[in-house]
């Protein structure tokens, strides 16, 4: 690269809002960077010459935790997926439990659709529907419960 076109691009830096350029030409390369006015430089500053925050103040009471949600008694029921909950086989028909049914750790006692697939989630256990944990037609997460059975 000849002095000529080197002057030209040091001086189209100079004047523009360009910071760095670089240019390859042939097996030659030139790389220009604008040095920032001594102004203009980020330095970083004291720690005295920041203002002083104020203390903030201590409450007066500190407030009461509440106390955890009580975990209900009994065996509880998981979904093992992540899907939509249905208490019923299919629109229209009964639900597979109520409160107070009887169930066997075999006996299915709700749905769980997930990708256009219904899984039917058994009991686990043997017992009495104690509570239902969740709507019907609710989307549910892994591992949440669904039913309480004591």
């Amino acid at each position: 690269m000849d002095l000529r076109k080197l002057k030209t691009l040091i001086d189209l830096v100079a004047d523009s809002d360009i910071a760095e350029l670089e240019v390859t030409e042939g097996e030659g390369k030139v790389r220009i960077v604008k040095s920032l006015p001594q102004q203009q430089q980020f330095a970083p500053r004291p720690i005295q010459d920041l203002p002083a925050q104020p203390a903030p103040a201590a409450p007066a009471a500190a407030p009461a935790v509440p106390a955890p949600p009580e975990a209900p008694a009994g065996n509880i029921v998981k979904s093992p997926m992540v899907g939509t909950f249905y208490r019923a086989p299919a629109p229209g028909k009964p639900s597979y439990v109520e409160l107070g049914s009887v169930v066997k750790s075999a006996d299915p006692v709700c749905i769980i659709e997930a990708m256009k697939l219904l899984n039917e989630i058994e009991a686990g256990f043997d017992g009495v529907i104690k509570e239902v944990l969740v709507e019907n037609g609710q989307p549910v997460e892994f591992g949440q419960p669904l039913f309480v059975i004591a």
